[in-house]
C-alpha cells in the first residue's frame, strides 16, 4: 500500500482537483463552495430531464468525470470516501435546468442515499411543481442477500452504465418517466464485482488507521468494496491466479444456483461488460485482465460480449484491483435499444469509447498466422552438407538447459544494472527453442537454424531480440549459402561461419570488448574458437570475458544511465554477456 503523496491535505485534494476539472474543462461551471460540478448550458437546445449524481471523492473519474453532453447535467462530491451533505445535493437540485425533470441517481451506501434523499424532499418542498425521482443502483455481488439483510447490495463502478444509459436517452428527449423507468430496468440487470491486491491509504490520515487488516504479500480479497471495506474472501496461492479469480468472479455474477449472489437469474445471450481499474493498474496488465475475462465468458458460458469496456470508471484513490460488471442485454421498452443508448455520443473525460461495429466478440479471437505479404523463405529438404545431427541436436539442448536454469541470476542482475528483463528474454527464447524442437526433429542443419532464427523472432523482443536475430540470420545466411556444394559441418566450418556473422552484427552495433554487452562473451568465444578450433576453451575464455564486465564501466546499453555504480561495480556482470557464457558452458557440459 502506498502511504506516499504529493498532496497530503485530503481537503486542498479534493478543491484542487475540482479546480483542475474548469481547467480541462472551460465549458463547465464550478460551484467551489459547495463541490458542485455543471455541465454546459446551450441556450440552443431544448431543455431535456437532468441528471444529477455524486458521491464521495476519490472514486474519480466518477463522478466529475462523467459531467457533460451526454451523461450528467450535474455532480456533486464530499471529501474522501463522504458523502456530500443535504445542503450541497440541495443547492444542485435547485442549479440545473428542472423544467423537464430530475433524476438523481446514486449509489447505495446509506450515507449517500439519506442526504441524497433529504435534498429530494426538501427540494419537494420548496418547490411542489418540480418532478424530481431518485434512483438508488446496487450492483456489488460480493456482498451476499444474508449478509445485506435490509441495506441491499452496495453500488460500485457498474453504475457508470446506468449513468451512460439514463444520461443518453435524457439526451434523445425522453421524458423523466421513460429515463427513470429505463434506468431501473439497467439497474436489475446489472452486476459487479471486484478484485484488490491491498487495501489504500487515504491522503492526510494517519497511517495506522489505513494499515490496519492489510493483506499477506500473496493474498487478494474477492469482493473489496470501493471504500476499504471487507470483501467475502481472502485468496492466496494458485487461488490467487489471475484465470482461477477471473473463474471464481464470473462465477459469483452468473452462477444460478447460488441464491445469495443470483442477481442476474434471467442471463441474456448478449451482455456488455465493463472492466474497470481502481486505479493503480498498467493499461498493459488490465489489458490482459480483459482478455481472460473475455475468454472465459466465451468458453464457460457461451455468452456473447457485444460491447466491452476497459479502463479506469469508478476508482478507490489508487486501489490496486479491479472490477467486472456485466449488464444483460434487455429490451428497453422505448425507441432506442439499450446498445444504442450505451453506443450514443457524448463529449465527458470518464467515458472513453471507441467507434463500434456490429462485429461480435467471437470473432475477433485469432490465431497467430502468416502475414499475406510476408515472405516465406524456403526450406531446404535436401542439402549437400554432411551433418551428425545428434551431436549437435545434444549439445545445443545443454545449452538451452543451462540458460534456463541461469534465468534467476540473469533477472537479478539486470534489475541492478538494467530493466530487469534480459533473464525472462533469454528463458523465454530458450524455451521456445525447446518447445519447437520437441515437436518435430528437424532433417538437416539449414531447418535446425532456420527453426531457431523463427522462434527467436516471435519470442525474444527488445535489444537482446534483435541482435540475437541478426547474428542468427547471418549465421542461416552463410549456411544456406554453402548448400548446393558438398562441404563437411566440422568445426572449422562453424568458425568461418560464426565468424561471418559476427562481421554481419558488427555493422549494426559498434559494442566492441570492453563495452559490457553481450559481445564481451560473443567475440572472445568467436575469435578462441577461430584460434584454436577447442569449444571448450571457447565456452571458459567466453566466461571469463562475462565475468570482467563486473569491472567495467558501460559504454553501450541501458547500463549508461544508471547512476551509483558503487553499489555493482566491480559485483554484478552484464546480464547479456553472463548469460550467453552460460549458454556456452552448456553446449560443452
Amino acid at each position: 500500500m502506498r502511504t506516499k503523496h504529493f498532496i497530503n491535505d485530503a481537503d486542498k485534494l479534493v478543491e484542487a482537483a475540482l479546480k483542475s476539472q474548469s481547467v480541462v474543462r472551460p465549458d463547465l461551471s464550478l460551484d467551489l463552495g459547495n463541490k458542485i460540478l455543471y455541465g454546459p448550458r446551450h441556450a440552443e437546445n431544448p431543455s431535456q430531464v437532468a441528471i444529477i449524481s455524486g458521491g464521495g471523492s476519490g472514486h474519480e473519474p466518477s463522478f466529475t468525470g462523467l459531467v457533460g453532453e451526454g451523461v450528467l447535467s450535474a455532480s456533486v462530491v464530499g471529501t474522501i470516501f463522504a458523502s456530500p451533505s443535504a445542503r450541497q445535493v440541495l443547492n444542485a437540485i435547485e442549479g440545473v435546468d428542472g423544467s423537464r425533470g430530475i433524476l438523481v441517481t446514486v449509489m447505495n451506501y446509506t450515507g449517500d442515499v439519506l442526504n441524497f434523499g433529504v435534498a429530494i424532499e426538501k427540494a419537494r418542498a420548496r418547490n411542489p411543481k418540480l418532478r424530481i425521482e431518485m434512483l438508488v443502483v446496487g450492483d456489488d455481488v460480493g456482498v451476499t442477500r444474508s449478509r445485506a439483510g435490509k441495506v441491499g447490495r452496495r453500488g460500485i463502478a457498474g453504475t457508470v452504465l446506468v449513468h451512460k444509459i439514463t444520461g443518453a436517452l435524457a439526451a434523445a428527449g425522453s421524458s423523466l418517466d421513460k429515463v427513470v423507468e429505463v434506468g431501473r430496468l439497467v439497474a436489475a440487470n446489472l452486476a459487479s464485482i471486484g478484485v484488490s491486491l491491498n487495501r489504500v491509504h487515504v491522503p492526510g490520515r494517519p497511517c495506522e488507521q489505513d494499515t490496519q487488516d492489510l493483506l499477506g504479500i500473496d493474498e487478494v480479497e474477492l469482493g473489496m468494496g470501493i471504500h476499504n471495506e471487507a470483501g467475502c474472501g481472502r485468496r492466496s496461492g494458485d487461488d490467487a491466479r489471475l484465470p482461477v479469480l477471473v473463474k471464481d468472479m464470473l462465477q459469483q455474477l452468473l452462477d444460478p444456483n447460488d441464491d445469495e449472489r443470483n442477481y442476474l437469474p434471467k442471463a441474456t445471450k448478449d451482455v456488455v461488460v465493463l472492466i474497470n481499474n481502481l486505479g493503480a493498474l498498467s493499461v498493459l496488465e488490465l489489458g490482459g485482465i480483459v482478455l481472460e475475462v473475455t475468454q472465459q465468458l466465451l468458453q464457460d458460458y457461451r455468452l456473447n460480449a457485444v460491447r466491452v469496456f476497459s479502463g479506469t470508471f469508478m476508482t478507490s484513490l489508487d486501489g490496486p484491483g479491479f472490477s467486472v460488471s456485466l449488464l444483460n442485454v434487455v429490451d428497453t421498452g422505448v425507441q432506442q435499444t439499450l446498445l444504442d443508448l450505451v453506443d450514443a455520443p457524448s463529449n465527458v473525460s470518464g467515458w472513453h469509447t471507441i467507434a463500434r461495429s456490429n462485429t461480435s466478440m467471437a470473432s475477433t479471437f485469432v490465431t497467430t498466422g502468416n502475414s499475406p505479404f510476408s515472405y516465406q523463405g524456403e526450406e531446404l529438404e535436401q542439402t549437400c552438407l554432411e551433418c551428425d545431427m545428434g551431436p549437435i541436436l545434444a549439445k545445443l539442448g545443454g545449452g538451452l538447459r543451462a540458460l534456463v536454469a541461469a534465468e534467476p541470476d540473469i533477472t537479478r542482475f539486470d534489475a541492478i544494472v538494467g530493466d530487469g528483463d534480459c533473464g525472462t528474454t533469454l528463458k523465454r527464447g530458450a524455451e521456445g527453442i525447446q518447445k519447437a524442437l520437441a515437436t518435430s526433429r528437424p532433417k538437416n542443419i539449414i531447418k535446425l537454424l532456420s527453426r531457431i532464427t523463427e522462434v527467436v523472432e516471435s519470442t525474444m523482443d527488445g535489444t537482446s531480440g534483435a541482435l540475437y536475430g541478426i547474428f542468427l540470420n547471418s549465421l542461416l545466411h552463410y549456411f544456406r549459402s554453402h548448400a548446393e556444394v558438398m562441404t563437411v559441418v566440422d568445426r572449422g566450418f562453424w568458425t568461418l561461419a560464426l565468424d561471418s556473422a559476427l562481421t554481419v552484427l558488427s555493422k549494426y552495433t559498434p559494442a566492441q570488448v570492453g563495452d559490457r554487452t553481450m559481445m564481451d562473451a560473443l567475440i572472445p568465444f568467436t575469435l578462441a574458437l577461430k584460434a584454436s578450433s577447442d569449444v571448450q576453451h571457447a565456452a571458459s575464455v567466453a566466461k571469463e570475458g562475462a565475468l570482467k564486465t563486473r569491472s567495467m564501466r558501460p559504454g553501450l546499453g541501458r547500463t549508461v544511465y544508471i547512476g551509483n555504480e558503487e553499489a555493482w561495480l566491480g559485483k554484478v556482470p552484464d546480464p547479456g554477456a553472463w548469460g550467453l557464457s552460460e549458454f556456452f558452458e552448456g553446449l560443452v557440459r
